[in-house]
């Protein structure tokens, strides 16, 4: 499954954002952008360099390359409801999203991992696609065999109470979440202008 694998601080500089969940991102040392002109120029974005920026945001974020995030926009504005809305929706509810909602990995890509080496079921049966669309009522769960993973184990310690989210609850001792409803733009906790992106992609 093909993903980015270049290399990450460069991208938050460049974003001027931490798009990626481990904490070695949220503070660079050098926050500004990389490049030999870096350190002496951050200027003002045009209108398309504001959209572009907060594509690659999204894209990063989530985890999906180019050819991916198109077609999720293509389905989101055919769907009935406001663009950016439905975009944002049809990305949390990404299997690999969910598990790292649920606390199940300390990141997006840990879940990503965690997902493609089947370490998870959806509904009894195991799915190890990440882009899996997951739908109302769906339980997520770590299988048996995997139950005592370090990183499952130390991820879940830093959950708090069983609601983490307002569309998601987990119960931590059985390693099993409920992914209850598709979440209303209200609910997603990110910082993200999605209408930059529905501007962009609609010139």
């Amino acid at each position: 499954m093909a993903r980015y694998r270049g290399p990450r601080g460069k991208v938050c500089r460049r974003l001027d954002a931490a798009v990626f969940e481990s904490p070695k991102f949220s503070n660079p040392r050098r926050n500004y952008p990389p490049g030999e002109h870096g350190p002496n120029h951050r200027g003002r974005l045009s209108d398309y360099g504001l959209q572009m920026r907060e594509k690659q945001k999204i894209k990063y974020m989530y985890g999906v390359l180019e050819k991916q995030f198109r077609n999720y926009f293509k389905k989101a504005d055919n769907k009935s409801g406001i663009t950016g809305h439905n975009l944002l929706q049809a990305l949390e509810s990404r299997l690999d999203n969910v598990v790292f909602r649920l606390g199940f990995a300390p990141t997006r890509r840990a879940a990503r991992q965690l997902v493609t080496h089947g370490h998870l079921l959806v509904n009894g049966k195991r799915v190890n696609i990440p882009s899996f669309s997951v739908r109302a009522g769906d339980e997520i769960q770590v299988r048996d065999k995997s139950r005592r993973m370090e990183l499952i184990l130390e991820s879940i310690k830093k959950v708090r109470g069983e609601q983490i989210l307002p569309w998601l609850k987990i119960d931590k001792a059985k390693l099993i979440g409920t992914f209850e409803s598709v979440p209303e733009r209200s609910q997603i906790p990110e910082e993200i202008n999605e209408q930059l992106v529905v501007e962009l992609y609609s010139k």
